[in-house]
């Protein structure tokens, strides 16, 4: 029984997470990825 009590805590602790995290006003937005240019001479040359 030990186990199990310590299992559904543990899922508890995981969806309280989740739902913080999905409905907190805090959360903030992944940065967009800027492009940077290459020069890559070995393709030019094809």
């Amino acid at each position: 029984m030990d186990y199990i009590d310590q299992v559904l805590e543990k899922l508890k602790e995981w969806a309280r997470k989740l739902i913080e995290a999905l409905v907190s006003p805090d959360a903030e937005p992944e940065p967009e990825l800027i492009p940077i240019p290459v020069n890559d001479p070995q393709r030019r040359r094809r």
